[in-house]
């Protein structure tokens, strides 16, 4: 049984008129979630080529510029999340969809435009300010979506993001050869334009005043039981930690196990097959997480991602490493859902946007220290180190969140 707070129901008064067309904002939301993190991701395999063409040289200075160019983007996103969830609370989440994604149909076509590479990360730099437009569904589907499918329709939008994530180097791949480096910056800004129009046009967002509460209070101060939002926050970074940490030792991890002709194409597969997992299982396990309890069923998937570190750190094969990474990336992917989910459950709904953007900035605390850390890790204690540091760090957050948990039923049982 799920432990929920009972401060919000007036809120939950307030939201029954905002069920209306959910299931088509729902869908909208994906497609916007999905065409937004492609332009973001799109450049990562031909990112070294537009380096170089914008007049950098020397091997060194082009990978350089090209990890800055690439980081810049979700540095800014990271910092302005909680700005844009905030607004969000106060002026309507539907606003806030429509200024990313027509923020970023502006300057992901910009980025065809860079005559040099300060240029290119300022547009990159631009792009992370500017976007936010899958936290932004992430909160008008988890406010606006019935609760009793709020678990399912956030592991819907979760899958729509993973896929994102999984299809932006493959259509970078492709592309750039077909129709040029520039003009697929400027594809990607038509297919943003499009989710634009469908936002604007399609969606509908139920019309609430903001609570005078939620304006005279800070998002944080509102919360009358922090305890379920910090142990999401910390679960949410060691969710992108774990997914992240095998980024910059894989290439080198899967040399030792295949033949050299072979590294590229199984480290391919191993990076893309925890996505591939995630997609598949997100809305099973969210519509599971509404049935049995999305505590449950958070602790339980933290538990299998950490169990299936462990064997990662022995494998003999490249195809066994690619396989626990899907399955790794099955469990992966009832966690995102579920962070939603809690925190929507426990924070009133006039600071829930707030409070959803600190849940995304944690996620890229996670995104970022997981490549640095998993890279000193690998270089210093050898590359099974990292495996078994992030089991670790996992099963920590998964006793976290069962002492929480427990912690909450048993006042909730008293009272």
């Amino acid at each position: 049984m799920d432990a929920r707070p009972q401060h919000d129901s007036a809120d939950d008064a307030r939201e029954t008129h905002g069920e209306v067309g959910w299931e088509r904002n729902l869908w909208v939301s994906v497609f916007g979630s999905f065409t937004t993190i492609v332009g973001m991701t799109l450049l990562l395999p031909f990112l070294p080529l537009y380096v170089e063409e914008l007049g950098v040289t020397g091997h060194a200075d082009i990978v350089q510029w090209s990890g800055v160019a690439f980081s810049a983007t979700f540095f800014t996103a990271a910092l302005f999340a909680p700005l844009w969830g905030r607004l969000g609370d106060l002026y309507g989440r539907k606003l806030m969809l429509i200024r990313a994604s027509l923020g970023m149909t502006i300057a992901i076509s910009l980025i065809g435009t860079a005559q040099n590479v300060w240029q290119l990360v300022g547009l990159r730099l631009l792009t992370g300010f500017l976007g936010g437009y899958a936290s932004g569904a992430n909160l008008l589907v988890a406010t606006q979506t019935p609760k009793a499918r709020t678990g399912w329709a956030l592991g819907m939008l979760s899958s729509g993001m993973m896929a994102g994530n999984l299809a932006g180097p493959l259509i970078g791949g492709t592309l750039p050869p077909l129709i040029g480096i520039r003009n697929t910056f400027f594809a990607a800004g038509a297919m943003i334009a499009v989710a634009f129009l469908a936002t604007t046009f399609l969606i509908k967002e139920e019309k609430r005043p903001p609570t005078h509460k939620a304006k005279s209070r800070g998002g944080w101060s509102a919360i009358p039981d922090k305890r379920p939002v910090i142990a999401m926050l910390v679960t949410g970074c060691l969710l992108m930690f774990a997914n992240m940490s095998i980024e910059p030792i894989i290439t080198v991890y899967v040399a030792t196990l295949v033949d050299q002709a072979h590294v590229t194409f199984v480290s391919g597969l191993a990076m893309s097959a925890a996505a591939l997992g995630s997609i598949l299982s997100a809305s099973r396990l969210g519509k599971m997480a509404d049935r049995v309890g999305h505590w449950n069923v958070l602790i339980g998937c933290t538990v299998a991602s950490a169990i299936l570190l462990i064997p990662q750190a022995f494998v003999t094969a490249g195809w066994q490493l690619v396989a626990l990474r899907f399955l790794m990336g099955l469990a992966l992917g009832g966690l995102l859902p579920c962070i939603t989910s809690v925190i929507r459950h426990s924070v009133p709904v006039g600071v829930v946007g707030g409070v959803l953007g600190y849940a995304v900035s944690a996620q890229f605390v996670g995104q970022v220290a997981g490549p640095l850390a998993g890279g000193f890790v690998g270089g210093q204690l050898g590359m099974r180190s990292v495996f078994i540091g992030t089991c670790l760090l996992m099963i920590l957050g998964a006793v976290l969140n069962m002492v929480v948990q427990a912690r909450l039923r048993a006042e909730k049982s008293e009272t």
